[in-house]
C-alpha cells in the first residue's frame, strides 16, 4: 500500500524552464529553514514560553550560519574567487541576496519579539526602564549594581594610552559616550561578561525585569565620577569560527587547544550595532574592527535575542509544552532491566526523545559493572565531560576492563567540550584514539564483547544521534541494538579502521562513508529505476535532515521521470526541487519542524514490493545526504533486518510522518514552504507519544517474537 498526501496539499505543476534551474541554492535553503523555525514561533496554539524558545533558536541558528557559512563565502571573496565552486552561481550575487535575506529574517525577529513582549505584559512578565520604578526599587538596584556587577565588569576609556579591547567571537559590549569638563568627550567600552545575566529581575511576586545596560549606565557615575552621559548603546561581534588544524600536529589535543584560541581571534562576519549610537561611534567601531558596511547592521531592537532564554528560569509550567516523561521500553522491564538478555532474545529499536535515552546509559553501566564484559568500544562525536555515557567509560577502565573511545575532536562548537573529555577518560585509562585526520567520526556505534559460555559474543549499538543526553530529549533519533553477527563483526572493522587506520573490507551488512555509501545509494535507487521500468512495485522513503550532493539528486530526478514514487522528509537544507514536470513530478519533500527537533535517519527502499512488505530493504543511519557525509565522513548505514523493528518503521514511523499536517510544510517548485492545514491537524509528535513503540511493547507487543 502506498501512501500518500491528501490532494488539496498537492502544488501547482509548472513546465521544467532549463538545465540551470535543477538545484535549489544551499544557502538560501538554509535560510528558508530558519525562516520556518521563526514562523513557527507566531503559532498562536504553541505556549508561548516556547514560541519564545523558538525565537532564540532562529537567532542562534543565524549566528551560527554567520560563523560559518557566510565567513566560508568572505573567505573565497578574500582569495578572489568570482564563482562558487561546483555550483557555477557569482559569489557575490549570492551574497547580496543572502545578506537581504538575513536583514528580513532579523526584522521578522524583532517583529515576533515585539508582539511576545506585548503578550508576557499580559502575562504580568513586564520589562521596564529604570526611571520608572520606584524609590524603593531603584535603592535595590543600586545595592545590586554595586554587590554583583561592578566586581565583574572592566571599563575601557578609549584613549591613546588605552586602545580598543579585544572583542572575542560572541563577545558584546556596552559603548558609552560621555563628556568631561568643558566640551572634553570621553568614549568608554564595557565589554559584558558571559557569567552576567542580561536581564536583571527585581525582588517580589511580580514579574520585573530591567536591562544590564540600563542597570550599568544608570549607576555610571560609580566608575566615572563628575562625567556626564550622553549616550550610549549596545554592540556585539560574530566572527569566522572555521578552525584549521595541522596535519602534523605531533599533539593533537594541544593542536585543538591552539586552534580554539584562534578562532576567539577570527575575521568579523557581522558587527550589530545600536542605531542611537553617533555617526562618529559607527565609524570608530567599523575602524577598529575593520569591516566595511556590508558587515554592519545598524539596528533599534533588542541585539543578542539568545539572551532572552534566561527568562525560562523564571516562567512556571504554563508557559511550556506539558512535561512529557519518556517510556522505558517494556522489552527491558520484561528481562527484569537486564539489557543483554533483551538484546539476545531479539533486536530492539528505541525511539527517541519519546522512548528514554536512559535504556542507552544502562546498557553501558551495565557493561560497566558485569565482569563477564571484557571490551567496550565507543564512539563519541557530541556530549558532555559530565555525561553519564563518560562516566560509564572511566568506570569500565577503572575496573579493568579495556575501554576503546573514539573522540571526534572536530565535531563544530564541541571541540573545547571534547578536549576536556579525552583528558578525562586517559586519566581513566581509556585508550582515547582521535579518528582520522582528514575524515570526521560522525557515526554512532557502541560495541560491547562478552564471554557466554567460554566464548566471545558482541552486543552492538547503533545510532542516529550523538551521545548526548541532553539533546537526547529533544531530538528525534533512533537507537538500535542487535546481537546479529554480520553486524557486530562490521561494527568491530569500523572500531579497527578508526584506530589502525586500515580499511575494512568485505563487510557483510553495515554501509560505511566515505567507503562505499555513494555508491551504494547510486544502486538502491537505480534498483527502483529497474522495477519501475518492469511495472514491478517500487518508492523510496527517506527522513534525513539535508539533501544537497547533485549526483544523488540527479539520480532521484531520474528515479522520478522512470515513474519511482519518492517521499523525501528533509528538516533543514534541500538543493533538490520536487513536483517539477519532466524533472520531479513524481518527488514530495516534506520538512517537519515542531516540539522536537527532528533529526534521526531513514532510508527505505520498495525493493520489488509494496510498500509496508517484506521486501522493503529499511535501513538508518547517522548520515545526511550531503557530500560531508558521503566523502569526508565516516558513518554508518545499518539493516534492519528483524520484523517487529522493521514494522515500527513502516507502519508506525513512516505513516504518522506522512500524515503529519500540524508541524510540515511542504516544498513548493519555487523554493517556498507552505504550511500544511487541515481539519485533523495530525501531530506525530502527539502520535509517538502517546503510542508505544512495536520494537519496545514486549509482552504488550501483537508481535510473535523472531
Amino acid at each position: 500500500m502506498e501512501i500518500k498526501l491528501k490532494n488539496n496539499l498537492t502544488t501547482q505543476k509548472l513546465n521544467y524552464l532549463g538545465q540551470k534551474d535543477r538545484f535549489f541554492d544551499r544557502e538560501l535553503s538554509w535560510l528558508s529553514f530558519n525562516e520556518r523555525v521563526l514562523k513557527t514561533a507566531f503559532d498562536l496554539t504553541i505556549p508561548i514560553g516556547e514560541r519564545l524558545r523558538f525565537l532564540t533558536i532562529s537567532a542562534m541558528n543565524l549566528d551560527e550560519f554567520f560563523m560559518v557559512r557566510i565567513a566560508g563565502l568572505y573567505q573565497l571573496m578574500t582569495r578572489k574567487y568570482e564563482i562558487i565552486p561546483f555550483t557555477g552561481k557569482r559569489i557575490d550575487t549570492l551574497m547580496n541576496e543572502i545578506l537581504s535575506l538575513t536583514r528580513k529574517l532579523k526584522l521578522n525577529q524583532n517583529v515576533l519579539l515585539k508582539n511576545l513582549i506585548h503578550e508576557l505584559k499580559k502575562l504580568k512578565i513586564n520589562f521596564y526602564k529604570i526611571e520608572d520604578l520606584s524609590q524603593k526599587e531603584n535603592k535595590w538596584i543600586e545595592k545590586y549594581y554595586e554587590e554583583n556587577i561592578i566586581p565583574l565588569i572592566a571599563p575601557t576609556t578609549l584613549d591613546p594610552a588605552h586602545p580598543f579591547p579585544f572583542i572575542q567571537n560572541q563577545g558584546k559590549g556596552l559603548f558609552i559616550e560621555m563628556s568631561h569638563g568643558t566640551n572634553k568627550e570621553i568614549n568608554s567600552v564595557i565589554l559584558l561578561p558571559k557569567n552576567l545575566n542580561r536581564f536583571v529581575r527585581l525582588p517580589g511576586e511580580e514579574h520585573k525585569y530591567i536591562l544590564l545596560e540600563d542597570l550599568i549606565t544608570r549607576f555610571i557615575d560609580k566608575i566615572y565620577p563628575n562625567h556626564k552621559l550622553k549616550n550610549f548603546g549596545m554592540f556585539r561581534v560574530l566572527r569566522d569560527s572555521e578552525i584549521e588544524i595541522d596535519d602534523e600536529a605531533d599533539d593533537l589535543i594541544d593542536e585543538f587547544e591552539s586552534a580554539l584560541k584562534a578562532r576567539r581571534r577570527g575575521d568579523v562576519v557581522s558587527l550589530e550595532i545600536s542605531s542611537n549610537l553617533s555617526k562618529n561611534t559607527q565609524k570608530l567601531l567599523q575602524s577598529e574592527l575593520s569591516i566595511n558596511k556590508s558587515k554592519l547592521y545598524i539596528t533599534d531592537q533588542f541585539i543578542d535575542l539568545d539572551n532572552y532564554k534566561e527568562l525560562f528560569n523564571y516562567f512556571n509550567s504554563t508557559f511550556f509544552y506539558k512535561p512529557y516523561k519518556p517510556r522505558f521500553p517494556q522489552r527491558i522491564y520484561d528481562f527484569k532491566g537486564d539489557c543483554f538478555l533483551a538484546i539476545r532474545n531479539k533486536d530492539i529499536i528505541i525511539h527517541h526523545p519519546f522512548e528514554t535515552f536512559d535504556v542507552v546509559v544502562n546498557f553501558l553501566n551495565q557493561a560497566a559493572e558485569d565482569e563477564d564484559v571484557l571490551t567496550i568500544r565507543q564512539t563519541l562525536y557530541r556530549t558532555t565531560p559530565s555525561s553519564p555515557i563518560v562516566e560509564a567509560l572511566v568506570k569500565a577502565a577503572e575496573k579493568g576492563k579495556t575501554v576503546i573511545a573514539i573522540i571526534e575532536l572536530k565535531a563544530r562548537f564541541d571541540e573545547e567540550n571534547n578536549v576536556q573529555l579525552a583528558r578525562i577518560l586517559e586519566k581513566a585509562g581509556v585508550q582515547v584514539a582521535y579518528g582520522l585526520v582528514d575524515l570526521k567520526v560522525h557515526s554512532k556505534l557502541s560495541l560491547i564483547t562478552r564471554k557466554e559460555n567460554n566464548k566471545l559474543v558482541s552486543y552492538a549499538h547503533c545510532g542516529t544521534g550523538n551521545y548526548h543526553p541532553s539533546t537526547a530529549k529533544i531530538y528525534t533519533d533512533f537507537s538500535f541494538f542487535t546481537i546479529d553477527k554480520n553486524i557486530c563483526n562490521d561494527a568491530m572493522m569500523v572500531f579497527n579502521f578508526l584506530t589502525s587506520h586500515i580499511q575494512p573490507k568485505d563487510m557483510k551488512d553495515l554501509i560505511i562513508s566515505p567507503n562505499s555509501s555513494f555508491e551504494w545509494l547510486i544502486k538502491k535507487i537505480e534498483n527502483e529505476i529497474d522495477f519501475a521500468k518492469k511495472n514491478l512495485p517500487s518508492g523510496i522513503w527517506i527522513k534525513c535532515n539535508a539533501i544537497v550532493d547533485s549526483k544523488l539528486i540527479e539520480k532521484l530526478y531520474e528515479a522520478s521521470n522512470a515513474g519511482v514514487k519518492i517521499n523525501l522528509f528533509v528538516r533543514g537544507i534541500c538543493c533538490l526541487k520536487p513536483d517539477v514536470k519532466g524533472l520531479s513530478e513524481n518527488i514530495i519533500v516534506k520538512s517537519i519542524i515542531g516540539r522536537f527537533l527532528e533529526h534521526g535517519r531513514i532510508y527505505v527502499f520498495a525493493n520489488g514490493g509494496e510498500f509496508q512488505s517484506i521486501k522493503n530493504d529499511v535501513y538508518i543511519s547517522s548520515a545526511d545526504m550531503m557530500p560531508r557525509n558521503l566523502y569526508t565522513r565516516v558513518e554508518a548505514y545499518v539493516p534492519l533486518k528483524n520484523e517487529t523493528v522493521r514494522s515500527q518503521i513502516l507502519t508506525q514511523v513512516i505513516p504518522a510522518l506522512i500524515n503529519d499536517t500540524k508541524n510540515s510544510w511542504l516544498l513548493e517548485q519555487t523554493g517556498e514552504y507552505v504550511k500544511l492545514e487541515d481539519k485533523l491537524n495530525f501531530c506525530s509528535h502527539s502520535y509517538f507519544m502517546e503510542n508505544p513503540s512495536l520494537s519496545g511493547q514486549g509482552t504488550l507487543s501483537k508481535f510473535k517474537t523472531a
